[in-house]
């Protein structure tokens, strides 16, 4: 039949509001649409109000006993502020480890927890470490000891690495913040911070380097209330300062602790503090006091009434704040120096929440989105939840780590994967311990371990069968810098096979094939993230690779609403295709929460789209966003509305509807003045004093803008905006500039429209290739 004759017909269709937040490169599969679709229409009807309850396993005695003494925590912080140091003396003091070695020894060994070669060589952490260790905490309240089992993750400080923090920080109870005496509240640790609120993770304070010229405790609590804006108070004083650092005074208890023996392993009480600090200690002490009563409703009401108050009242109020996230204890001492970390460890075991008092939550697939999300409760004979959040190539296959949030896992058990259905038999599993492991027959709720032998993908849920529950996912923030690669010499499959790994290990390092240039390009979060990848290719896989100039991660987006009407029909002889939408798209601001910059919204009335063709349109509007029509780079902070269109009984498709969503939003493109962003990046630079003039002249160079400048005795840092194009070759610069002595770090901050010239020069650069290969 000829087009000319068609019979356009337009029958009635139940309404289907199919709206969907999630990330472009997130977007479920076809089977996943149709499933949502057919559940949506089902559940139209009903209230999720009268949605029934869901059933609470109660906590046996057995299970309250147990997570008692179990602390899940991360060790969590700015580049070089001690994380790994301080975690290698929680293990000698726990016996984990019989000896410490430092993060750059001369020995040649390096810390336990910085298992990775290129770790060692550079004095960093790259990947995030597990290890679990007991310790008898002294009890404040009482001053009896009680065994503790303890989880730590080892968290990298440079920012890209930050996917291993985020992927910590989501499995956690509880946090370790750590801050340097002298540097205080630096670019990562607002990061940090800000990490630790998305995923409402309590936390404790620990001002490390008390033994470094400079420091001042009182200096790095006012910044952690005022840059951080979290209510913070000492909890302990210095006994001494500087190099003459001795030792602590419990502001609790009011006792002075030391740390006696070469390697800091006697550590003495005594009620003896000094008469140099009595008094200082007791001011130290009021001020605790009056910032918990502002934290805690009972402790205010006992600081209003001006009763007595005791060690038991500081203690409670400090754990039922610092678990609320009101407030943070500030703990100090001195990694290096073997000072002040069996108190720390004392503190993780008294104030930091147990896993039945760290809220989880999952979502029930089963149900419609709007349905509420189910709380876990860690027992024992609950269903089983778990969430794989890190993979890893290990030496016996891939290395899964799992957080078991209810249910106990045990060896040669059958699990779900919820994301696909599939049953897999978990052949072998361990306690990590660094790059050691240790077997196991089962693991209970609230537990860290891993599994050998699961394929699956980080940030999946497995089940027993018995629940449809899914864990929520962690954020993944988008790559900032590309870089085109190749192998040196003839390709071989390992260049794929590395390249597949690691992608599939960080979500934040991505892979693509440019058919225009004919490269494969890599994508990530900074310069060095990308570097260490190289490395890993030549030294894990024999691989060496040549890599061309570092390349921006620029964006489009559009600036104002702009209309579409589009059809999109074809004959090819048999059934043709047909399909029409219209409606308009908008520019949104990202999601604070989930960072989401890209949403589809359908308001069809009356089914003049079927619900099945929904999800294709959504589909096609995303595939479009991967390339915009100014510059050629992704479009993001896009809305799409679909308020009408029309289809055919026999020609339309999903494919036609997916045709349609993407030339109408290509027709409308331009109208909506579109703009190029560039990645923004907030850089804090700490240099000798000397140096200041020229250091802030080489930002204003490079379009920087100055936000903050600290100026301390010897040093200054300075704080500054600027765009990650100017960033390239200034650490050369910055050496050169300070005679080796300054230093810079810098995370994303946010993406800024570029220069009208230089968006013009983009823009007739990306058409002159078009042309070329026309």
């Amino acid at each position: 039949m000829k087009s000319a004759a068609r019979l356009w017909v337009f029958p009635l269709a139940p309404r289907l509001a199919f709206t969907s937040c999630r990330r472009a490169r997130q977007v479920p599969s076809w089977r996943h649409y149709a499933s949502a679709a057919k559940a949506a229409t089902q559940e139209a009807a009903e209230d999720a109000s009268e949605a029934e309850a869901v059933p609470s396993i109660p906590l046996t005695e057995q299970d309250e006993a147990r997570l008692r003494f179990q602390r899940n925590i991360g060790v969590s912080a700015h580049i070089d502020s001690g994380k790994t140091t301080l975690t290698e003396r929680i293990l000698y003091y726990t016996g984990r480890i019989r000896d410490i070695h430092e993060v750059r020894g001369k020995d040649n060994v390096g810390a336990k927890m910085d298992s990775m070669e290129l770790e060692r060589e550079k004095g960093i952490t790259i990947q995030s470490a597990a290890t679990y260790c007991d310790w008898n905490a002294r009890m404040p309240i009482t001053g009896e000891s009680q065994r503790h089992a303890i989880n730590i993750i080892d968290t990298p400080g440079h920012v890209d690495f930050t996917i291993e923090v985020e992927r910590a920080l989501r499995v956690l109870d509880g946090a370790v913040l750590v801050l340097c005496a002298v540097s205080g509240v630096q670019s990562q640790t607002i990061t940090v911070d800000r990490q630790m609120r998305r995923y409402n993770v309590p936390r404790i304070s620990f001002i490390n380097k008390m033994d470094r010229a400079g420091a001042n405790p009182y200096r790095i609590v006012n910044q952690i209330r005022q840059k951080l804006r979290m209510p913070a108070a000492l909890a302990q004083v210095p006994i001494g300062t500087e190099d003459e650092f001795k030792g602590v005074v419990d502001l609790v208890r009011m006792k002075a602790i030391y740390n006696k023996g070469i390697k800091g392993e006697e550590v003495t009480e005594t009620e003896e503090i000094p008469a140099a600090i009595i008094d200082h200690a007791q001011e130290k002490r009021a001020e605790l006091i009056e910032q918990l009563a502002e934290a805690d409703d009972e402790m205010a009401e006992l600081f209003l009434n001006e009763a007595e108050i005791n060690v038991k009242d500081i203690v409670e109020a400090m754990r039922r704040a610092t678990i609320a996230r009101k407030f943070t204890p500030v703990f100090i001492g001195s990694a290096i120096k073997n000072t002040g970390v069996q108190p720390l460890l004392d503190a993780v075991c008294a104030y930091l929440p147990t896993p039945s008092e760290a809220e989880a939550k999952a979502i029930d697939i089963s149900k419609p989105a709007s349905a509420p999300l189910v709380p876990l409760v860690p027992a024992a004979e609950a269903p089983l939840v778990g969430l794989a959040f890190k993979l890893e190539e290990g030496r016996f296959g891939q290395l899964t780590y799992m957080r078991v949030y209810q249910g106990t896992l045990k060896k040669g058990a059958i699990v779900y994967n919820a994301r696909t259905g599939k049953k897999v038999k978990v052949p072998r599993l361990v306690r990590m311990h660094s790059n050691d492991m240790e077997d196991v027959t089962e693991i209970g709720p609230g537990e860290i371990c891993a599994m050998f032998g699961i394929e699956c993908s980080s940030g999946d849920t497995f089940t027993d069968g018995t629940t449809s529950y899914s864990m929520t996912s962690m954020f993944v923030p988008d790559p900032v810098v590309s870089l085109a690669i190749k192998p040196t010499g003839t390709e071989t499959p390992n260049f794929s096979r590395a390249l597949n790994r690691f992608q599939k290990e960080d979500p934040t390092f991505r892979v693509h094939f440019d058919s225009e240039s004919s490269e494969t390009i890599i994508s990530g979060m900074g310069e060095l993230h990308l570097e260490v990848y190289v490395e890993r290719m030549k030294r894990e896989y024999n691989t060496p690779c040549t890599t061309g100039k570092p390349q921006v991660a620029y964006r489009e987006t559009i600036t104002q609403r702009a209309e579409f009407a589009y059809t999109h029909k074809k004959q090819t002889g048999g059934a043709g295709q047909f399909g029409r939408v219209s409606g308009f798209v908008e520019p949104i601001e990202a999601d604070e929460e989930t960072g989401d910059n890209v949403a589809f919204e359908n308001w069809v009335t009356g089914g003049n789209i079927p619900a099945g063709y929904i999800p294709a349109v959504e589909k096609g509007f995303r595939d479009a966003l991967e390339k915009g029509s100014l510059a050629g780079c992704p479009v993001s902070g896009v809305r799409m509305i679909l308020e009408d269109g029309a289809y055919h009984a026999v020609d339309s498709s999903e494919l036609a509807f997916r045709q349609a969503a993407i030339g109408a939003f290509r027709e409308c493109y331009m109208k909506a003045r579109p703009c190029i962003l560039e990645p923004i990046m907030s850089v804090e630079i700490v240099a000798p004093i000397e140096f200041q003039g020229s250091v802030i002249g080489s930002v204003n160079q490079r379009r920087g803008t100055i936000i903050d400048t600290d100026v301390r005795e010897d040093e200054f840092t300075v704080t500054a905006d600027v765009s990650l194009s100017d960033m390239f070759g200034f650490s050369s610069q910055l050496r050169g500039l300070t005679q080796g002595k300054g230093e810079f770090s810098m995370e994303y901050k946010t993406h800024l429209p570029v220069l009208p010239h230089v968006q013009q020069e983009m823009a007739a650069e990306y058409q002159r290739k078009l042309q070329q290969k026309k």
